[in-house]
């Protein structure tokens, strides 16, 4: 049976050079976090020490959010509060709208993509220009962001450069990333200049003294966030942390899980819009703090782990099947492991909630996790609730699932069936190389056993108990 989202995984495996790309970009990036940890005590005492801060955070998050408002506030920062997409798109427009212009700067956000901001805007008349340069390249080029730290990653630079000049005609395009970047740098610096808002994600709320924490490597963060007369931040509730001491395990996680670095480039703290003796920085600090069923999560028990996420992107570059299909194959905002489990949940299990069926439940995402996320286990609540709210839709697997049941339940029955099985392996394991089973087309199919466990544990002195 055929769906969206097997057509999209399907065009994704046929797409070579992607696909060659994000396999050289996932090893890449899974040696360089393997380096950054040398020492695998020290890791698994680092991972203890962020997930308690998220674990925390998330308990305490209504009284952390009204924290992080009244400091904010006291900073001067204007803060607002969005419950869905659309009125966080809406809020933008207003502010944008009241600053006169009709062209932002954005930085990397994927807050962004998830409420839709490039579009909602270019419907009100206004030109999202993306700076960071992996973003700029796929808006360029019509396309989605492929990963969450790495937009283009699914783009080599030769393909990159085919992009520039075709938008660039007028302009000579060398090959070489050196020369790609500063050409990028060249063009976007001249509207860094121009622009009167800017527009950035935030990797961490510090509540106790309402600072919004920036990570990048680019600076066009810190532009972004200083330069613009007004800068207009925008995030989740979860972002939230109760203490500045509490942000540097957290960001030793996240670099080093992300990208194997030690530090980013810039680690920009915001506390407040341009003082009166301060001759650099925006006029006016907005922060808008976007629930879009992040408040439904939080409440239940299960699900909270989800919100522990510091949007690393470890758990796709681990995925087995990330890393041969990567994020276009998903065709959602966030892909991977941690797509199949937040995706159902911010959109609805229907059509969604397969993204948790391209998942081989290996357990990698769990294991690389820097805040111990239980992926594989939601994943499974995600296979569990689809198929309660729409039965038809894994009616097959259900099926299969109760006879097993039944089957698995009595041990007679379980050992008639087993050794039935056995006796006929000889016929039935043929028969299997034929199965219509995309499984089976690339794959090896497992074979019956021609004698059964039990008759050999028995063989081998074990008894019944």
């Amino acid at each position: 049976m055929s769906s969206p989202l097997r057509t999209r995984l399907r065009e994704a495996l046929a797409r070579a050079p992607a696909r060659r790309n994000i396999g050289r970009a996932m090893a890449g990036l899974v040696d360089k976090r393997r380096a950054a940890f040398p020492d695998a005590q020290a890791l698994e005492q680092l991972r203890d020490q962020g997930q308690a801060i998220r674990d925390q955070a998330l308990a305490n998050l209504p009284a952390l959010l009204r924290e992080l408002e009244a400091n904010c506030r006291a900073n001067g920062i204007e803060v607002h509060w969005a419950r869905t997409a659309a009125e966080a798109n809406e809020k933008v427009r207003e502010l944008v709208q009241a600053a006169g212009t009709t062209s932002v700067l954005k930085g990397k956000s994927m807050v962004s993509e998830e409420i839709g901001l490039n579009a909602a805007l270019a419907e009100a008349g206004i030109e999202a220009l993306e700076t960071d340069l992996g973003e700029w390249i796929i808006q360029l080029a019509g396309e989605a962001p492929s990963h969450i730290v790495a937009p283009a990653v699914h783009l080599d630079r030769r393909e990159v450069a085919a992009r520039f000049r075709e938008h660039f005609p007028e302009l000579e395009v060398g090959e070489e990333i050196a020369d790609l970047t500063a050409l990028a740098r060249r063009l976007l610096r001249e509207r860094f200049a121009q622009l009167r808002v800017g527009i950035s994600g935030v990797n961490f709320l510090i509540a106790e003294t309402g600072t919004l924490c920036l990570i990048e490597n680019e600076g066009n963060g810190r532009l972004c966030t200083t330069l613009p007369e007004v800068h207009i931040a925008i995030t989740g509730i979860e972002k939230v942390i109760a203490r500045l001491d509490q942000l540097p395990p957290l960001l030793r996680l996240l670099t080093r899980s992300a990208t194997g670095q030690p530090i980013t480039t810039y680690v920009n703290l915001i506390s407040g819009p341009r003082g009166t003796d301060e001759r650099d920085g925006p006029r006016a600090v907005h922060l808008i703090l976007l629930d879009n069923g992040r408040a439904r999560l939080q409440a239940d028990p299960e699900l909270r782990a989800t919100l522990r996420c510091i949007r690393c992107g470890a758990c796709m570059n681990h995925c087995p099947v990330y890393t041969r299909v990567g994020g276009h194959g998903y065709g959602t905002v966030y892909p991977g492991p941690l797509g199949a489990v937040l995706e159902p949940r911010l959109h609805g299990l229907a059509a969604p909630g397969e993204l948790a069926e391209a998942s081989s439940l290996c357990g990698a995402c769990a294991e690389v996790c820097p805040v111990r996320i239980p992926l594989p286990q939601l994943i499974r609540r995600v296979r569990r609730d689809r198929a309660r709210v729409s039965p038809g839709t894994t009616g097959r697997q259900a099926r299969l699932w109760s006879l097993w049941a039944a089957i698995m339940a009595h041990p007679a029955r379980a050992r008639a069936v087993t050794r039935t099985l056995a006796l006929l392996a000889p016929v039935i394991n043929p028969a299997l190389h034929w199965l219509p089973s995309p499984w089976t087309r690339h794959r090896q199919p497992p074979q019956l056993a021609r004698e059964t466990l039990a008759k050999l544990a028995s063989e081998e002195g074990f008894g019944d108990e």
